[in-house]
């Protein structure tokens, strides 16, 4: 069985972005994120972008890594959810 790393599901992912339509990239957007977090995301990297436009490769890195770390946080507030419990925790 061959195990893909975090790596390489992320290139994966990219890859298959990178090959959508527009039409059914913002579709995948407002389906799995709404309008609003997608608003919101947009507002944000203007704002950051905009203080610095010559860390825009850093801000880019950034604001992937908190995409991410977005969702990590919403998987963990379900697990702990569905087993009775609240909040978060930082390791």
């Amino acid at each position: 069985m061959d195990v893909k790393t975090k790596k390489d599901l992320a290139v994966d992912f990219i890859n298959s972005i990178r090959s959508m339509d527009p039409s059914a990239l913002n579709a995948l957007i407002v389906k799995e994120a709404g309008e609003d977090l997608a608003q919101f995301f947009l507002s944000y990297s203007a704002n950051l972008i905009s203080k610095d436009p010559s860390r825009v490769l850093e801000n880019t890195s950034s604001l992937m890594l908190m995409g991410y770390l977005i969702r990590s946080y919403e998987e963990k507030n379900q697990q702990q959810a569905k087993a009775g419990f609240q909040g978060y925790a930082f390791a």
